[in-house]
Formats: structure tokens, C-alpha cells, sequence
């Protein structure tokens, strides 16, 4: 249960491409609206937490001097596409251990275009095929439509929608939504799944102030984040190469767990959730493995539409990464601004009717896995 954080201002530079924009450009863009969002400056925070990937040696000492800010401590954390979640939870602990009344927690990624490249794979791996993230993507899909009901054209309905869930948000890279025709005919990456049930790395800058709670707000219940444990041969750390134990519980399911006990509700009293949909069965997988739907029911869970914007249990109302695309460090940031503003009622043409609670999830290299929980 929260000691009492909450977010005092957010902060966010779009994703997309952005030619030879430098990403402390970015990040300064992300700062500065989220310093302002909260009405502080110089001496307002006392600590910084910057995520990314590829940005190099002090990426986040880089965006702060740019603005004259350093001089507080600044910590780069690299989590794969979990960067800006375990930099929001370093944050959290920050405020609740008393070292600090706020603090500044941003992420920042200039992708290089193409699939993603990752130190984390020895080289046979790579030359061996055995890395290449949409090859299990695919396998992945190809055992969830093996175990239970889930079809392609399930897998194409979460592309149509969160293609037109992101219509409506003008952060989103892609704002053009598809019929389910059109998924399941663009071109085939890997069996089952097209380009359109993919999304794209790209580039994007996001950034929360974090304050102590005093009275009401949107308020971090939760930040967990967890790793995986040996045995699953299709989980994100061991592509095509781990031990087949069905049996171990994938880190998105310990860090949801761990959320849910630290925020003291369950997957039931969740109005609105942002979940990784690297491609189209991950969002699945993340439903299940969040207990957002029972084991074996994604397939149901999106043939009944219960995850559509209108639904009891609307999923990535932002357009998700299918949409918006994935920046790694700050896409974990960029859900929890998008739940932010779902609790606030300021979402718009997106809003999610009274959501009182949110839960958003990342999970990646490593693996690594966070799950955030906020409240208003």
C-alpha cells in the first residue's frame, strides 16, 4: 500500500520519428512540460530518475544540464522496456523512505529504425536466428492460439483496436485506424502474425513529478517491478533457446502480484489498463498473465469486445504501442501519463467513463516486467 505518492505533473514529447531531433531534445521537451505541469523549478525536486536503452553514458545528466537543473542526484536505469518502469519505482521509494518530498522521474529513446537489436543475446543467438524479436513473437501466438480458443482474426481485432483507439491521441505515431480486412491482409512478418499486429520502435520522451501525498490527486498505489525465473523457453529473456516448463510463473504475473498485494485490491477493481502489446498476442498474454481475464480466456475476453474503449474493462485506450509505438524507456511513462489523465477525466475522445482505478504494464529484455497501479 502507497505511503502516500502521488503525481504532482506530467509531461510529454510525442512518439513517432523525428529525424535529426537529438533525444535530450526530446527529454528536455518532456522535463519542462512536466516541471511546469507541477509548478516547480530549480529546488523543487531533489532527485531525478531518467530510463532508457540506447541513449548512452548519462543520458538523463545530459537532458538536465541542458536546462541548468543538475546538481541533484540523477540515477540512469536500464530495464528494457521496463526502463521507465523501474525508474518510476525508484522514484515511489525515494518519496516513501523520507529522502525526498519530490522528485522528477523521466524516460527518453531515440530507436534505431528496424527490428530490435539487443546486447543481451550472445552473437550465436543473433547469427542464429534465434533472437530475432518477431520470430517468437510469433511462436508465442502460435502457442496461445494452440492452448486456447484465440484465432487470427482475435489477434487482428486488437490491432483494429487499438488502431482506432489511437485516432484520438495526438501522441500517437499512428493515427489511422484499419478494418479487421486490412490487418489480417497486410503483409505476413511471421505466422500468425502481419505487419499491422506489430508495432513499431521508434522515438519519444516522457516524464512524471512525483510528490508526498497531501489530501487527494491521482496517487501511485503501486510500483513493482520483477525478473523472470529460469524455465520458460519462450519467455523475453530466453527467445527459442530456455528449458519448456509451463509451470513457471512469467515475470509479468510476479510483478502483478507484487503490485496488487502492495496496492491491497485485486485485478478486479482495475477500471482501465495499459498493457504491453509489443504485437497483437502479447496484449493477450499481458491480460492473462495480469489476471485482468482468466487463464485461457483472451480469446473470449476480446470476442466480446470487454476490452473495447466501451467495454467493463477497457485495454490500452491510448491506442497501446500498436499505435503509438515503442520508444523503450519512456513508454512505460507514456502509460502511466495516459492513466493520469484517464483518472483526471481529461482523456477526451479516449476518456474511459468514471475510472477510478488504472494499472499499467510493461514487460521486456531481461526480462523484466512492472506493473504500476494508480488511484484517484
Amino acid at each position: 500500500m502507497s505511503a502516500g505518492v502521488a503525481i504532482a505533473g506530467v509531461g510529454i514529447h510525442p512518439f513517432g520519428r523525428f529525424g535529426d531531433k537529438t533525444v535530450t531534445a526530446m527529454g528536455v521537451e518532456a522535463v519542462k512540460a512536466a516541471l511546469r505541469d507541477a509548478g516547480i523549478g530549480r529546488g523543487g525536486f531533489q532527485a531525478a530518475f531518467c530510463g532508457t536503452v540506447y541513449s548512452g553514458v548519462a543520458a538523463g545528466h545530459k537532458v538536465l544540464t541542458a536546462l541548468g537543473l543538475s546538481g541533484v542526484p540523477i540515477v540512469n536505469v536500464e530495464a528494457g522496456c521496463a526502463s521507465g518502469g523501474a525508474a518510476l519505482g525508484l522514484g515511489v521509494e525515494a518519496i516513501r523512505s523520507g529522502r525526498c518530498d519530490a522528485v522528477l522521474v523521466f524516460g527518453i529513446e531515440k530507436m534505431p529504425k528496424g527490428i530490435i537489436r539487443s546486447s543481451f543475446f550472445e552473437p550465436w543467438r543473433e547469427q542464429a536466428g534465434l533472437a530475432v524479436t518477431p520470430a517468437y513473437f510469433a511462436l508465442r501466438a502460435q502457442r496461445l492460439m494452440r492452448d486456447s480458443d484465440v484465432t487470427r482474426e482475435h489477434l487482428a481485432y486488437v490491432s483494429v483496436k487499438n488502431h482506432a483507439n489511437g485516432v484520438h491521441n495526438p501522441y500517437a505515431m499512428f493515427r489511422k485506424p484499419f478494418s479487421l480486412e486490412q490487418v489480417l491482409a497486410s503483409a505476413v512478418v511471421c505466422e500468425p502474425l502481419t505487419v499491422y499486429m506489430l508495432c513499431s520502435p521508434n522515438e519519444g520522451a516522457a516524464a512524471v513529478v512525483l510528490r508526498r501525498a497531501a489530501g487527494g490527486g491521482v496517487r501511485i498505489r503501486a510500483a513493482a517491478l520483477r525478473s523472470h525465473l529460469p524455465g520458460s523457453v519462450l519467455g523475453e529473456h530466453t527467445p527459442m533457446c530456455g528449458l519448456p516448463d509451463d509451470g513457471v510463473p512469467p515475470p509479468s504475473e510476479l510483478a502483478a502480484r507484487a503490485a496488487y498485494e502492495e496496492a491491497g485490491i485485486g485485478p478486479e477493481d482495475i477500471d482501465v489498463a495499459e498493457v504491453q502489446d509489443t504485437d497483437s498476442a502479447r496484449e493477450l498474454i499481458s491480460c492473462e498473465e495480469l489476471g485482468l481475464c482468466p487463464k485461457g480466456g483472451a480469446g473470449r475476453m476480446i470476442a466480446e469486445r470487454r476490452s473495447d474503449l466501451g467495454g467493463p474493462l477497457p485495454v490500452n485506450p491510448s491506442g497501446g504501442l500498436l499505435s503509438k509505438g515503442e520508444p523503450l524507456g519512456a513508454s512505460a511513462l507514456g502509460q502511466v501519463i495516459e492513466l493520469y489523465w484517464q483518472l483526471r477525466g481529461e482523456a477526451g475522445a479516449r476518456q474511459v467513463a468514471d475510472a477510478r482505478v488504472a494499472l499499467g504494464h510493461t514487460v521486456g529484455r531481461g526480462a523484466n516486467a512492472s506493473v504500476v497501479i494508480l488511484s484517484r
